[in-house]
């Protein structure tokens, strides 16, 4: 996702000027937008016109409209939104009113006005559109001369760097050009990790190539980083990891995460971790049940004691049709993140998010017990599943 513009109020309306550069953009998209807001975007209108003598012909003719949205259709499977409502712009195709239906594209700018733009809406965005905040892997595809720094997230794989370096030939006799020529090609990808990498984020970083060159460049780096006194590569050595590809083209990932051996590796990634979060909250309802709280009504009283260790909630509720339901669960993540606590935005289209919309879609695991007053016909802070 880009941000092209935006301009927010002081009351937390205004607008926001976007463009989805992925797949996986449409998806963010689909979760901003809400009944009652406003979407201008270009698009196709069929106009009708009549001849002097009387035939008539439909031409297709690309507008730039802005509707009121009333209804918002995803299909998962394709990434395509469709956004239906009426039209509450001047137009000259379109009157005041008139329902239309945007189908929203890649690389196609529009502007989202909000009477309110929540902490939720805000942080989806910064997110979409800052590429390192999303991607928990990265990978260094090579070969002698050629290298691809990528980036991946959950649904898609971002070229950062394509590095591509002309080495000379070994020559008989010396070999001092071709050993130079490696250097300066090793050096570009050790200042790109070092540009592109966020070891505060990414959990792995697969090294691949066919050959010997990724453990030839981890030796020349490592080397490096010991006379620079690196600490963000020597401290982070463990996450550095070496596998065969059949090339150093970006195609080669796609062999390296079909890898078993690689998938178990990368088992910290943010989908594993909101994995492991249900996980401990269902043997937490089994061996703790009043550390384990699901149900907004059980889960506010959490937040209200303080006790709320980490809270977890799908991006579903948050796209609720009506505004007080969807208010009250930003102000539940509000009350909990000031506490500390750790909140997890889980989405629904994963088998986690799943999960936990089978509990209502919120869920919390406390750092203390808590018993909270309740009917006779059930265990106080729990209930049946």
């Amino acid at each position: 996702m880009k941000l092209l513009s935006e301009h927010i109020e002081k009351n937390q309306s205004g607008w926001v000027r976007l463009i989805a550069q992925e797949p996986e953009d449409i998806w963010h998209v689909y979760n901003l937008v809400q009944k009652g807001d406003q979407l201008q975007a270009s698009t196709v209108r069929g106009v009708k016109s009549e001849s002097k003598t009387g035939s008539v012909t439909t031409d297709r003719v690309r507008i730039t409209l802005t509707v009121s949205i009333e209804d918002v259709f995803f299909d998962s499977h394709a990434c395509a939104l469709r956004i239906n409502g009426r039209n509450v712009g001047e137009s000259k195709y379109v009157a005041f009113g008139q329902y239309h239906t945007l189908d929203l594209e890649l690389n196609q700018p529009f502007t989202l006005s909000k009477p309110e733009w929540d902490l939720i809406s805000l942080k989806r965005i910064n997110d979409a559109c800052d590429i390192t905040q999303q991607a928990d892997v990265a990978a260094v595809t090579m070969q002698e001369g050629l290298a691809v720094v990528c980036l991946l997230t959950q649904y898609m794989t971002v070229v950062r760097q394509r590095i591509d370096v002309p080495i000379p030939r070994k020559r008989r006799g010396s070999t001092t050009n071709y050993e130079k020529g490696l250097k300066r090609f090793y050096d570009q990808i050790y200042r790109a990790i070092k540009q592109h990498v966020d070891f505060d984020i990414v959990k792995v970083v697969i090294l691949g190539s066919p050959g010997f060159v990724r453990d030839q460049f981890f030796e020349h780096m490592m080397a490096e980083a010991v006379k620079a006194e690196d600490r963000d590569i020597l401290t982070n050595k463990a996450k550095f990891l070496l596998v065969h590809t059949s090339s150093g083209h970006k195609g080669a990932l796609e062999e390296v995460m079909r890898d078993p051996q690689i998938k178990a590796r990368l088992a910290d990634t943010k989908s594993a971790q909101e994995a492991r979060a249900i996980d401990k909250f269902y043997q937490m309802l089994n061996d703790e049940p009043d550390r384990a709280f699901y149900g907004y009504d059980d889960v506010c009283k959490a937040a209200e004691n303080g006790a709320i260790g980490t809270l977890m909630v799908t991006d579903e509720l948050f796209r609720a049709a009506d505004v007080p339901t969807r208010k009250k669960y930003i102000q539940l993540v509000e009350d909990s993140q000031a506490t500390n606590a750790e909140v997890l935005v889980f989405s629904s289209l994963h088998v986690s998010g799943e999960r936990l919309n089978q509990l209502t879609g919120v869920a919390a695991i406390l750092n203390f017990p808590l018993v909270l007053e309740s009917d006779d016909e059930s265990e106080p802070g729990t209930h049946d599943l």
